[in-house]
């Protein structure tokens, strides 16, 4: 799938002066993480995990 096809969000913890700030889609089987100062037109690096992945990870920062 085109990561431009996905809807991307950031987090709410994320400023609106833009900056150090991740952006991250969703489909299924797939979390996709972008960093939000690289072009969507561009399809910048994206890093890709399945959920168990994407949960075992924000479970280990709190």
């Amino acid at each position: 799938m085109s990561t431009e096809a996905l809807q991307w969000f950031k987090s709410t913890y994320s400023g609106s002066e833009g900056g150090q700030c991740l952006e991250v889609a969703t489909t299924p089987h797939t979390i996709h993480i972008r960093d939000s100062k690289n072009n969507p037109a561009e399809d910048g690096p994206t890093l890709h995990l399945t959920p168990a992945t994407w949960a075992a990870f924000t479970a280990s920062l709190g």
